[in-house]
């Protein structure tokens, strides 16, 4: 039996692929206060949103790069363009999005995607929305999915202002003041009270252009009694100079309400990817994170859960996957600030090829968070002698009346299985990728379907070094 036979034809085409920038309008690279004004001027911002800006910028300017992570000292803002707007306005009919760009999105299958599976989806390409689409059954009950910058706008405007960076503050960090200073396109959503949206609604990123960033934001408000399931996907083909993606994500869950965001980022491996996500979770209320981290150079992904009502819940399912040339530090941030509050955090780290998997947590526990449970479990897979993985949690825990358990392990793949799996005709390759995706398995298997299979099929292209 041949490779071919037991290995079907992985290659990375679907996603290492780009368009010359036909058109485009592409700011100067690096960050200043002339570069940020005319950002402003350019998305016709509301007064309160240039000022913001301005501030944030200010507060980047002031602030050091974060310490706590893998070196970033290679990416130089000074040659990163901060916003690259393609050459077509934002469309609602497929048919009219520019055919290159169109092209770009059928690759991904994101139109088939939504035919099959999605009840909506945004799709961005380099700094702006060029495609967004909600069905009708699903606007008619309420549920407003639209591009960021509409929002400002529209009827739900000064929802958008009080919402707007109050999870991700710019003075958190060095990059939620870049994020704050330079963002750009991002979704908003709002679920009404009690409606429960049956299908997912998706956001598509796609980085096209060479040396630029990437600032999306993404603010969801699940209101009291509602449920949604949104879907998160990236990409970016590869170039020899850096990539930066510094996107932000807040989430509003309210009483007894439930979000379920999905993601599977396959970034490039010139990508620095420092996104901040964070959810707020109010009485009664779960926020459920599902993650696949299989690209960029140097990553530093932690979604934080703050569960600010009592009995909210949190849990968090992730996997990554850090081959050559890559350094990942993930993880996720559980805070219970509420009694009789849960947190469950659930991940699966490989390496590969020299790659280093590094796994942060961190669970704090408030004294008035009485009852309250947390659950970590971490597991790392390496797969060769020269990769790396590290487990780094950290507990703070302000009350004896609560239940903490923390469980870590590491290993290699079983020569045995191996052998195995081989007796049967397996070719080796095939075995050892296999047993990864087992072990990825919990991961995908809280994916739709649609998505388990692309996640599956990045594993194999990471296992043959095609990506």
């Amino acid at each position: 039996m041949t490779e071919k036979d037991t290995i079907r034809t992985t290659d990375a085409s679907p996603y290492d692929f780009r368009n010359e920038e036909r058109g485009a309008y592409r700011n100067k690279a690096g960050l200043t206060e002339a570069i940020v004004r005319q950002l402003s001027e350019d998305k016709n911002d509301p007064d309160w949103m240039r000022a913001f800006r301005l501030e944030s910028l200010k507060l980047y300017n002031e602030l050091r790069v974060p310490e706590w992570g893998p070196d970033i000292s290679a990416l130089n803002i000074n040659e990163i363009a901060t916003y690259v707007r393609p050459n077509t306005k934002m469309q609602t009919t497929w048919e009219d999005v520019p055919d290159d760009i169109k092209d770009t999105f059928e690759k991904l299958g994101i139109p088939q995607a939504e035919r099959t599976s999605l009840a909506g989806v945004g799709a961005q390409y380099d700094s702006e929305l060029v495609y967004h689409n909600v069905q009708d059954e699903v606007a008619k009950s309420g549920v407003v999915y639209t591009d960021f910058e509409s929002s400002l706008r529209g009827d739900y405007a000064d929802m958008v202002r009080e919402h707007f960076m109050q999870l991700v503050k710019p003075n958190d960090h060095k990059f939620a003041a870049l994020h704050g200073a330079v963002w750009s396109g991002g979704s908003f959503v709002y679920v009404p009270k009690g409606v429960k949206v049956e299908v997912p609604l998706q956001s598509y990123f796609r980085l096209n252009a060479k040396g630029a960033g990437q600032f999306e934001h993404t603010l969801i408000i699940v209101d009291e009694g509602a449920d949604l399931h949104f879907i998160e996907g990236c990409s970016a083909p590869k170039y020899n100079v850096a990539n930066l993606h510094a996107g932000c994500v807040e989430l509003y869950v309210k009483k007894n309400a439930r979000l379920r965001y999905s993601t599977v980022e396959n970034w490039s491996k010139n990508m620095y990817n420092l996104n901040t996500k964070r959810a707020r979770v109010e009485a009664g209320g779960a926020i459920e994170w599902v993650s696949g981290s299989f690209g960029s150079h140097v990553s530093y992904l932690y979604p934080q859960s703050n569960l600010v009502g009592a009995n909210s819940r949190a849990e968090f399912t992730g996997v990554t996957f850090a081959g050559a040339d890559q350094n990942l530090d993930t993880g996720a941030k559980m805070v219970h600030l509420a009694p009789n509050t849960s947190s469950v955090i659930t991940t699966k780290s490989i390496s590969k090829s020299g790659g280093i998997s590094t796994y942060r947590s961190a669970i704090y526990i408030a004294k008035n968070a009485a009852g309250s449970k947390a659950s970590v479990s971490c597991e790392s897979l390496m797969l060769d002698s020269q990769s790396r993985s590290d487990t780094i949690p950290a507990m703070e825990i302000h009350t004896d009346d609560c239940d903490v358990g923390h469980e870590a392990k590491i290993g290699r793949i079983s020569n045995d299985a191996v052998f195995y799996l081989m007796s049967r005709g397996i070719s080796e390759e095939e075995a050892r990728t296999m047993i990864v995706s087992g072990f990825a398995n919990p991961v995908s298997k809280e994916l739709p379907l649609e998505y388990a299979v692309e996640m599956n099929n990045l594993i194999r292209l990471e296992m043959k070094g095609n990506l």
